[in-house]
């Protein structure tokens, strides 16, 4: 990307992060930047709002990894949820 791309992409993450934490309880919005330059070359941002209240021991990395556990939501609690969260644009 070139510096204009990337911070306007910069700026859509930005606007994302600020529309979950208005919709959701959220002490810290972890951002994550993954992607690979082998197989499917791609880039992406995570958001991951941490809830209120999460032991600092299970914050920051722990909170984010697979192994330690994911909340089951189905596909209509997602679409509510992705409803609620574009209200806050």
């Amino acid at each position: 990307m070139t510096e204009p791309e990337f911070l306007r992409f910069q700026s859509v993450v930005r606007r994302v992060a600020l529309a979950v934490a208005a919709t959701v309880p959220t002490e810290r919005m972890y951002s994550l930047s993954l992607g690979s330059q082998q197989g499917n070359a791609h880039l992406h941002w995570h958001l991951a709002a941490l809830p209120p209240g999460v032991p600092y021991d299970r914050q920051q990395f722990h909170a984010v990894m697979a192994e330690n556990g994911v909340l089951p939501v189905d596909d209509a609690s997602q679409r509510e949820l992705a409803q609620r969260v574009r209200r806050h644009r």
